[in-house]
C-alpha cells in the first residue's frame, strides 16, 4: 500500500494528514474551513484515495493559512507515497462537467511541481471561502508533489461549480497517473530512468 502521513505545526497551522493512494474514496475531514472540507472529501472520493485531515488553524484571520498549508502537506504525502514512482502511468487527464461548468485538469507526474491555471471565478467568495484561495492550493499541491499540473475552464459562470468541477477532475486525472500499469510495474516512466 502506498501511503503517507504528514505533521505541520508552524505558529499559523497545526496539520496531521494521512494518504493512501490504494484506498477506497474514504475521508476524515477537519480544516476548519466547511467549503475546504466539501472539496476535500469530494477530493477523495473522485481519486479513490483514502485521505484524512486535521487542522487548526489561524481562521480568525482568514482561511489563507489553512488552505496553503494543507496543500503543502498533501503535496508532501502524495510525493512520499508514490516512492521511486516504479510502475505508474505518470500522466492522466480529465475533463469534467459540474453542471454549467466544463473543466480541464491534466497532470504530468514529471518531478517538476508547476501549476498553470486558467479559472475564471466570478464572484470573490463562496460562503466565507475566498475564491482566490483555489490557485493557491493547487500550487502549493503541485509544487509540493513534485507534477507539472494543468487547470482549465472551458465554460462555467457559478463559483461553486467551477471549484468543485477543478476538485474533481484533478482528483480523477491524479487517479489515473497514479495508477499502476501492470505492464510495467517495474518501469520508471521516464527514458532518463528517474522522475525529478
Amino acid at each position: 500500500m502506498r501511503k503517507a502521513e504528514i505533521i505541520r505545526k508552524t505558529a499559523e497551522t497545526d496539520i496531521s494528514l494521512s494518504l493512501c493512494l490504494d484506498g477506497g474514496g474514504a475521508s476524515n475531514i477537519k480544516t476548519g474551513c466547511g467549503f475546504l472540507d466539501h472539496m476535500l472529501i469530494l477530493f477523495a472520493k473522485h481519486a479513490r484515495f483514502d485521505l484524512d485531515v486535521t487542522c487548526a488553524g489561524d481562521t480568525y484571520v482568514d482561511y489563507h493559512h489553512t488552505v496553503e498549508d494543507i496543500g503543502i502537506c498533501l503535496g508532501k504525502a502524495l510525493a512520499e507515497a508514490m516512492g521511486d514512482k516504479r510502475g505508474i502511468v505518470r500522466y492522466g487527464d480529465t475533463t469534467l462537467p459540474m453542471d454549467e461548468a466544463l473543466i480541464l485538469s491534466a497532470v504530468d507526474i514529471s518531478g517538476r511541481g508547476e501549476l498553470y491555471f486558467a479559472l475564471d471565478i466570478p464572484t470573490a467568495k463562496v460562503g466565507d471561502f475566498d475564491t482566490e484561495l483555489c490557485e493557491e492550493f493547487w500550487r502549493a499541491v503541485a509544487r509540493d508533489a513534485g507534477m507539472t499540473l494543468h487547470i482549465r475552464q472551458i465554460a462555467g459562470k457559478n463559483s461553486h461549480h467551477i471549484i468543485e468541477g477543478a476538485f474533481k477532475s484533478v482528483a480523477r486525472s491524479l487517479r489515473k497517473a497514479l495508477a499502476i500499469d501492470p505492464a510495467f510495474a517495474d518501469d520508471i516512466p521516464s527514458t532518463k530512468g528517474m522522475l525529478a
